[in-house]
């Protein structure tokens, strides 16, 4: 399945170098398996949103590499892509980017005509590219601005819609704003990870070597260490404090402060491996 990178300090700039290139199981890393798209999203100073995607793997991407070293921000998203819809361009290599929000997702959900039904026309030319997480992104983009700019009841109204009326094997998704960071592990094929500032050695992990066993690494713009949440689609090291979501959670982190919400039913008409393509079962693996 492609896989999800999410990280916010909910203030300071910090680099995600270690994550995205050095830790044992890197974004950079987890592209050998996954090598039809590189996406890497984050928050300029002036809070915008900006991005670098290419429809290559990770660790063929010089700009990535370069990125991952280099760019400072409070938030990131990333996202190494193995193709279950849509062709393997730049228009469908996530993050997405839509009214100052980034999105990733991985899993399946079919219907798409049906999804498109749902959207008009204003909420079809934010669209680039042809992928089913794409169309999802519309989709919760137009029910938060339904819902006043709520971006969690937007985003629990357009799952639970989903989650009834469409054919779900599974949406995994990490949304950001600036210093705001939704990830929803749902309903529950593929995994998704969270490491909190509060474990983990307080969520300090040092990048030079000799750092101490356990410990988080951020690397603050100027040097210091600071607290952060990192979620993935695996445990990126062998940090003992990694946590499995459960099954429907959706976990909303605001600043350092989160709460799990549990607002979803199972799918309506949820789908098995056996219902998918030879394409849509190849990507889930």
């Amino acid at each position: 399945m492609c896989r999800l990178f999410g990280m916010t300090t909910g203030g300071p700039r910090v680099r995600a170098t270690f994550w995205l290139l050095d830790a044992p199981q890197s974004l950079r890393s987890q592209s050998h398996r996954m090598p039809d798209g590189t996406g890497l999203g984050w928050f300029s100073l002036g809070d915008e949103p900006v991005r670098d995607r290419a429809p290559v793997a990770a660790f063929e991407n010089g700009d990535f590499d370069s990125e991952a070293r280099n760019v400072v921000s409070h938030t990131f998203v990333s996202h190494v892509r193995y193709a279950s819809t849509g062709a393997v361009d730049v228009h469908n290599s996530h993050p997405f980017d839509m009214n100052d929000r980034l999105f990733a997702h991985n899993g399946v959900v079919q219907g798409l005509d049906v999804l498109d039904s749902w959207l008009s026309d204003v909420d079809r030319a934010l669209m680039e590219g042809q992928t089913d997480s794409e169309l999802v992104f519309a989709y919760i983009t137009a029910e938060i601005r339904r819902h006043g700019g709520d971006t969690t009841a937007g985003l629990v109204a357009a799952v639970r819609r989903i989650a009834a009326e469409l054919p779900v094997y599974a949406l995994n998704l990490l949304l950001a704003e600036p210093r705001r960071l939704w990830a929803l592990r749902y309903p529950d094929p593929n995994e998704l990870w969270v490491l909190s500032p509060d474990l983990g050695g307080r969520g300090i992990r040092h990048l030079g070597a000799g750092h101490e066993p356990g410990s988080l690494d951020v690397a603050c713009a100027d040097g210091d260490h600071v607290p952060a949440w990192v979620i993935a689609s695996e445990p990126m090291d062998d940090d003992p404090d990694w946590r499995l979501l459960a099954p429907g959670e959706l976990l909303v982190v605001d600043g350092l402060e989160a709460v799990s919400l549990f607002p979803f039913e199972a799918p309506a008409h949820p789908l098995t491996t056996a219902d998918l393509s030879l394409a849509e079962a190849t990507s889930q693996v």
